[in-house]
């Protein structure tokens, strides 16, 4: 491997341009026309223009980026996230051109990819799982027979879906049809693939997730757990880690279930196994994401290690650089999603120009951002501006230092979602640590619009 092209944009493309260049690799960026004054075409050794801005244009279009590859004697591909990042034809094509894909096998991608293979797994594995269908749901009238098997309410879920897309919960056989339609609509808008499956819906959830990270020698560790459970309708906003809720005894099961799946997969590179938390605390697999994570800056703050640079090394087919105990978890980290968007107004969009843009320091700060003084957010994707992380020597500390470093953030031209994370770390229940899933929405169902001051 001496040239890694990477098939993605934003904060991530220069995430892991940066990994290669700590580990003396050339860089190729690829970039839409919409994004020919991003960070990421600058920072890179070499950019190509793969398309217009639309991303079915250009950075879902595999035959640009093989195109962009062979123009620029690229020898690898890092997918990032989101785009391509799970798409098991674009692993397996790579492979076949003589690419070396900086992720997991086609056969893991397309194994874990579909959620009910999954679950079959997590089961072999002998991981808890959530009470659901057995495979694809066909049609309403078989559904509805299912869903009174499984009792309601139930979620609707895309087997292709990710991001929170093609997911709907029915509550009663009354509308169960209806949002049988609806999950199936947004399933083959979004992921091209219509089919379903159902699942018992835990009420009142918690989400953790834990990072695991395995060579292609079958050496597997876990990087301990994360908690996503501040998100908006599914969309993740505040995560951090180690999870408040988790004892260290049910950290250690969970963290060792998952270790069991992406065994049971056969799986290598870095991944994450998403599992749901009863009011019980009794623990259930979700999805494994079998790419590196947006919020994969927390696990490198608590433990040290550089996932990126790993997986690019498991990709070159080293063996893991460390085992289980020599992991240890070092403080607490909080990530904050700073996005172009506007709390008050139902966080609406709010792409533009940044007129200006100053971001935080100082004593365990990090972050990690691909914009600009000058830089045009564009409409055509993801609206995240930074990713703030912040270390404290306990969840108080790290608190403090992020209400801070939030301050210091100074932006111009757009919204932006800081006044959010500031109403949050004021916020009783989520200092108490007595949330769940939908704390947010139903703040946002009530009226909140996140701009009072409550110190």
């Amino acid at each position: 491997m001496k040239k890694v092209l990477i098939a993605n944009r934003g904060e991530i493309a220069i995430r892991v341009i940066r990994a290669c260049h700590d580990l003396g690799l050339q860089t190729v960026a690829v970039y839409s026309q919409a994004d020919s004054e991003a960070l990421h075409v600058l920072q890179a050794d070499e950019a190509i223009c793969i398309g217009e801005a639309p991303s079915q244009r250009s950075y879902l279009k595999i035959a640009n980026i093989l195109s962009a590859c062979e123009i620029t004697g690229a020898d690898a591909v890092h997918p990032g996230y989101g785009f391509l990042s799970e798409n098991a034809k674009f692993a397996s094509i790579c492979e076949s051109c003589g690419l070396n894909f900086i992720g997991p096998s086609p056969a893991s991608i397309a194994l874990l990819g579909d959620k009910s293979q999954a679950k079959a797994v997590a089961k072999k594995a002998k991981c808890p799982v959530i009470t659901g269908s057995d495979g694809i749901v066909a049609d309403a009238q078989i559904g509805l027979k299912e869903a009174k098997k499984i009792g309601y309410p139930v979620f609707i879920k895309a087997v292709a879906g990710g991001g929170g897309k093609g997911i709907r919960i029915a509550y009663n056989p009354e509308e169960f049809a209806r949002q049988f339609a609806a999950a199936r609509t947004e399933a083959q808008v979004s992921f091209n693939n219509p089919e379903v499956y159902l699942e018992k819906m835990i009420v009142n959830p918690r989400h953790v997730e834990v990072q695991v990270i395995g060579d292609k020698h079958g050496n597997y560790v876990y990087l301990f757990e994360r908690d996503c459970t501040i998100q908006r309708r599914r969309q993740k906003l505040i995560e951090e880690a180690p999870s408040p809720i988790l004892s260290d005894s049910l950290r250690r099961k969970i963290c060792e279930a998952a270790v069991s799946v992406v065994k049971a997969a056969g799986y290598y590179s870095a991944g994450t196994v998403e599992f749901l938390l009863d009011q019980d605390k009794n623990f259930y697999f979700m999805e494994v994401n079998t790419r590196i994570q947006v919020e994969h800056t927390i696990t490198e703050e608590l433990t040290g290690i550089d996932l990126v640079t790993e997986q690019i090394k498991i990709a070159q087919g080293a063996k893991l650089s460390f085992r289980q105990k020599d992991i240890s978890m070092k403080g607490h980290i909080i990530q904050f999603r700073i996005n172009a968007e506007d709390p008050s107004k139902n966080f609406a969009p709010c792409p533009g120009h940044l007129e200006y843009y100053i971001s935080p320091g100082g004593p365990h700060v990090r972050v990690d951002s691909a914009c600009y003084a000058g830089y045009r957010i564009p409409p055509n994707y993801d609206s995240m501006v930074a990713k703030l992380i912040v270390r404290g020597k306990d969840r108080k500390q790290a608190i403090a230092i992020a209400k801070r470093a939030l301050r210091e953030f100074h932006i111009g031209g757009v919204h932006t979602t800081i006044p959010f994370h500031l109403y949050m770390l004021n916020d009783r229940r989520f200092l108490e640590n007595d949330y769940t899933i939908t704390y947010i929405d139903q703040l946002i169902a009530d009226g909140c619009n996140f701009t009072e001051n409550k110190e």
